[in-house]
């Protein structure tokens, strides 16, 4: 068996793998990403993500898997086909909808190779009807671990008799010093971002050249305060793999994303609680931009019957 299920309670295992110096816990509650470790030379461990155990103890979005939509919907409300449709919109993040619906679902889970674990679950639209979204799903997600990282590949299908808007998004929080971010070099090819007003794009895409946020070329993040949803990116070659970095003097970590990937949302903590806040970048990888599901050109899928949205992302790690 490639992994590890350990836990109390079996709506909410975490599920561990190891290969070499990586050691990554996943959870078939939401299929989210809970640690991911490097062990050093020193036989200490790095934690590469800031991860937690137990769903009780996760915060701001923690690891999370987002689907059918990453980032938030203006005041929950969108059209497809020519149909309106409201989502849930209340709690935390009133009045606009934020994130799927994937998050607390219990998933099933099963090896994948020596090194990897899959996770599957079905969001059945009968089901989510009354919360704006009658669509069927079909999903899973799959980590696996290399020698200096993992690839997490994901694919959603649609399992309805009607076309479906699908989009997909993580949630990661990455630490490669011991205090804050501020003097970590951040490298982001991605040449835009969305113009927000309250948290919600206005529709606009500004050049990042000439602002705080261009990050083209690599540079301490300094005390900037980062939550935006960058677009435009460099790809390298025919693949169209993205690559974010974030380094410090002696660690560091880089973020791919292949072509299926649209934008990615970086958030700087500013809003966590201290002793947290700045403590880990989120560099989360999106199929689409936020608020997509009314701006469709921004990456939206509108997936047929029988059709499928796949992708793959993934991290390596350096020491120095």
């Amino acid at each position: 068996m490639a992994y590890q299920a350990t836990g109390n309670d079996p709506s909410d295992l975490d599920i561990t793998l190891t290969r070499g110096d990586i050691t990554l816990t996943a959870s078939n509650r939401g299929a989210s990403l809970r640690t991911l470790t490097r062990r050093q030379a020193d036989g200490t461990d790095w934690n590469v993500i800031w991860g937690y155990q137990g769903a009780a103890n996760k915060q701001a979005g923690q690891g999370d898997v987002l689907i059918p939509f990453p980032g938030r919907v203006k005041g929950g409300q969108y059209t497809f086909d020519g149909q309106g449709y409201q989502l849930p919109n209340t709690g935390h993040d009133a009045p606009h909808a934020i994130h799927g619906f994937m998050r607390t679902l219990v998933w099933d889970y099963a090896a994948r190779g020596d090194y990897g674990v899959v996770f599957r679950t079905r969001l059945n639209g009968a089901d989510y009807a009354d919360k704006g979204y009658p669509f069927t799903l079909d999903v899973e997600i799959a980590y696996e671990l290399t020698d200096d990282g993992l690839i997490c590949d994901f694919r959603i299908e649609n399992a309805g008799e009607t076309a479906a808007p699908v989009a997909a998004g993580f949630h990661p929080y990455f630490r490669v010093g011991e205090g804050l971010i501020d003097t970590d070099i951040l490298h982001v090819p991605m040449h835009s971002i969305l113009e927000f007003e309250d948290l919600i794009p206005t529709g606009k895409v500004l050049p990042v050249a000439g602002t705080p946020f261009d990050f083209t070329t690599p540079r301490a993040i300094g005390n900037l305060e980062i939550n935006h949803c960058f677009v435009d990116p460099d790809r390298d070659g025919a693949d169209g793999v993205v690559r974010i970095s974030l380094q410090s003097q002696t660690r560091g970590v880089t973020v791919w994303m292949d072509k299926t990937f649209f934008s990615a949302v970086l958030y700087s903590g500013d809003p966590l609680p201290e002793g947290l806040r700045r403590h880990s970048l989120a560099i989360e990888p999106m199929t689409c931009a936020s608020d997509a599901f009314n701006h469709p050109e921004w990456g939206l899928a509108a997936l047929d019957p029988g059709m499928s949205l796949t992708g793959s992302w993934g991290v390596t790690t350096q020491i120095r």
